[in-house]
């Protein structure tokens, strides 16, 4: 048996960007993560060990929003990829990284990337 636990609008403050300004002075970001994994039988143990701990997987994506990219691309690619190595029983993540008010020069409330292993 398969099931999905979704983590919505993680906020951050971190220093990706390919402009120099953005890796100094930083930004805001968001992260949203559908993750499907297998269940096999953690819900009739009740057993949390079994299963995706949503705060495992929250610091998972703390830990890469650390790490400093040039695109928000590499940043989706990294959490899936440590998402990975942190639950064996995932099957599919989802993951959208989205960096609010980007320096554009203009009003725009957010740009996003949507990468999906």
């Amino acid at each position: 048996m398969e099931y999905r636990i979704r983590l919505e609008r993680m906020e951050f403050r971190a220093l990706h960007g390919c402009y120099e300004l953005e890796r100094k002075v930083g930004n805001r970001f968001t992260v949203d993560l559908e993750i499907t994994a297998e269940l096999g039988d953690a819900a009739e143990r009740d057993d949390v060990t079994r299963t995706v701990n949503y705060l495992t997987a929250y610091e998972v994506v703390r830990e890469q929003m650390r790490r400093t990219q040039h695109t928000i691309e590499r940043v989706a690619a990294n959490i899936i990829e440590a998402l990975y190595a942190a639950f064996p029983q995932i099957r599919h993540v989802t993951c959208t990284v989205s960096k609010l008010a980007p320096p554009l020069g203009g009003k725009l409330e957010k740009v996003s990337v949507v990468l999906e292993k």
